[in-house]
């Protein structure tokens, strides 16, 4: 049988969800990991990473029963959920690619207004920073943070600022992450496409003398 027909079209499928798996998986293990070593405290960012994680690995499973038992109803729903997710990235990625340092300001600042204490001291820890901007329209901000910064800050050795070494790198990991973001959005859309494919397609073990 030449690639493209029934069984080439399961096992590809099989094959990207077992992917699908593999980073599920590996994003559960990297939430357990930051969060066992104390690299990040806050139990939401940890909770967060570990529902993607999950909902990576049951839309995997769903798609790879489908695929093996050939499930016309699992498969539906998987390949409508997979495009959803599709849409959902491919849209984050775009805006991640096309964001200028002005909209990345305007995001940290919105990030961290909202971020726990304790998260902001792991952030202040790892980078060996204080506050987020040391600017006039953030000024009462930076000074509350500096209260409660773990690092010891005089005149004679300042601290810098967590928000411009963040932007120092921030263009070229939003480019990063939109780049991998959109990787990942086609290997959906191709996911989506194999799913209404093989179940279009007829099973050939349903009526074996067709093929003899």
């Amino acid at each position: 049988m030449v690639c493209g027909g029934f069984t080439c079209s399961k096992n590809a499928l099989c094959s990207l969800n077992v992917v699908y798996m593999l980073v599920g998986l590996l994003l559960i293990g990297v939430a357990a990991w930051g969060k066992g070593y104390g690299l990040v405290s806050s139990i939401h960012i940890i909770g967060g990473v570990i529902a993607v994680g999950v909902f990576l690995l049951l839309i995997a499973i769903v798609g790879l029963i489908g695929a093996v038992h050939h499930h016309q109803v699992m498969l539906f729903f998987y390949m409508v959920i997979l495009f959803i997710v599709f849409l959902f990235q491919f849209g984050v990625s775009c805006s991640c690619l096309a964001m200028n340092r002005g909209q990345q300001e305007g995001l940290l600042n919105s990030t961290w207004s909202i971020l726990e204490d304790p998260t902001k001291t792991d952030l202040e820890t790892q980078l060996n920073c204080c506050g987020l901007f040391n600017r006039e329209d953030s000024r009462q901000q930076y000074e509350q943070d500096l209260k409660t910064c773990p690092l010891s800050c005089n005149a004679t050795q300042p601290c810098f600022p967590c928000g411009d070494m963040m932007l120092n790198h921030a263009t070229e990991a939003l480019k990063i992450l939109g780049g991998v973001g959109l990787f990942f959005s086609f290997t959906e859309i191709l996911g989506v496409w194999l799913a209404v494919r093989y179940r279009n397609q007829k099973d050939p073990r349903a009526n074996p003398s067709a093929f003899l």
